[in-house]
């Protein structure tokens, strides 16, 4: 929504006590601007520490949800909270890094249960692959946004990914299938324009 110029002149208009009443209103109904202000304003923690208490809350609540692997439905459903989380993170924060680094954590973090992805049929994970596929597609293009200095953090993480992909059998083919060069899991190969390669790739009808 665009503001006319009327319109910010009537908001300049009101008095401090005013100003403060509507900012308060605003901020009850959006918790989210308000983690936000908050976390800009007057938090003593910073974006690292932010992130760092991310982390471990993902490990930790990818451990819980671990005994409910084998209900893959559900056990994707807690994965989705646990990558809300980041996002709200992310909005509150802007940490571009953090963006990427916690999604990949999630991602790792799910594949350390590979006994139990590879015991079960690939018609009843085949939702939870799709979706961790979909993660590292994005992380790709959030990557080559970041500054070179974090690469080589990124590529720990990527590699450690790769490594874990291997290992599941029905995970590894669904890459394959839809389109994910295990190349590209190094920041410097990750290929130019990795949003429209993976635009293409859904045009296709893949990554559902």
């Amino acid at each position: 929504m665009e503001y006319s110029k009327e319109f910010k002149a009537a908001l300049s208009a009101f008095s401090s006590i005013e100003k403060d009443r509507l900012i308060f209103r605003l901020l009850k109904k959006d918790k989210l601007l308000s983690k936000k202000l908050y976390f800009e304003l007057i938090d003593p923690e910073t974006t690292d520490d932010k992130r760092d208490a991310m982390e471990e809350i993902v490990r930790e609540k990818v451990q819980l949800a671990s005994k409910y692997i084998r209900n893959s439905k559900y056990f994707l459903s807690i994965i989705r909270k646990i990558s809300a989380e980041i996002t709200e993170h992310v909005k509150i924060t802007t940490d571009k890094f953090g963006e990427v680094s916690l999604n990949l954590l999630l991602v790792n973090t799910v594949l350390n249960y590979s006994e139990d992805l590879n015991s079960q049929r690939l018609d009843a994970v085949y939702k939870l692959h799709m979706y961790l596929i979909n993660k590292i597609f994005r992380a790709l293009i959030l990557t080559q946004k970041l500054d070179e200095d974090y690469w080589m953090e990124i590529d720990t993480l990527l590699t450690e990914a790769e490594n874990k992909i291997h290992s599941i059998p029905y995970l590894k083919k669904l890459c394959i299938n839809n389109g994910l060069d295990f190349n590209w899991l190094r920041s410097d190969q990750i290929p130019d324009h990795m949003d429209l390669i993976v635009k293409d790739i859904r045009n296709q009808g893949f990554l559902k």
